[in-house]
């Protein structure tokens, strides 16, 4: 089983906890990490873009000029793809993009994604990340004690005073240990959780 060292706000160890293998010493699989974040995307997606066909464009009731004797290439409707304000061929029509992935292979994933935090030791464990206020000046001094800057906060649950005082920090994101995912976990350079964070992924995915 993994340990790592638990550090309190102002940057000094705490101490040390154990992590299970299931989760955080998992076997890294790049590609199962691969097909979540492809899934991560492509659920981002709107799929609202549009454009009219031929048979959708106002006009072109009537031939535009006669066949013959003009010189031109003969037309037949000013609606056509190849005309001006024409319509467009295989034009583009609302859809969705999302994607589905298994139950398994999304746990196999994030427990990939969790494992290499640890091996890459871009992992910190906090005691706590309790604030005499929730203020901008305080967390970036937390971060800058615990040397991340770019770093993804993860919380047991929802803490007001995390969120508003890491809000305003660039490069700098909070969430919740049950709303994680791999995606937010490669994309930061350091991976900060709670010790109660750890313990609630633990319950989930051991």
């Amino acid at each position: 089983m993994p340990n790592v060292s638990v550090y309190k706000t102002d940057g000094k160890e705490a101490g040390k906890i154990q992590l299970s293998d299931k989760v955080f010493g998992a076997e890294i699989n790049k590609a199962v990490m691969h097909d979540a974040i492809v899934a991560h995307l492509a659920n981002k997606r709107q799929g609202t873009q549009s454009a009219l066909t031929r048979s959708e464009v106002r006009g072109g009731g009537i031939k535009p000029f006669r066949q013959k004797g003009t010189g031109r290439a003969r037309q037949g409707t000013i609606r056509a793809p190849q005309m001006t304000h024409g319509g467009v061929v295989f034009a583009p029509k609302p859809r969705s993009y999302s994607q589905k992935l298994n139950k398994k292979v999304r746990a196999k994933a994030l427990c990939s994604a969790l494992s290499m935090k640890v091996t890459d030791k871009d992992m910190i464990v906090m005691e706590d990340l309790k604030m005499s206020s929730p203020k901008t000046k305080e967390m970036a001094a937390i971060l800058k004690n615990l040397k991340a800057e770019k770093a993804l906060i993860v919380t047991n649950g929802k803490d007001e005073d995390v969120v508003r005082a890491a809000a305003n920090l660039q490069g700098v994101k909070t969430t919740m240990a049950d709303t994680l995912s791999v995606y937010d976990i490669l994309k930061y350079d350091k991976f900060i959780i709670t010790k109660d964070a750890v313990k609630a992924i633990e319950e989930v995915y051991a």
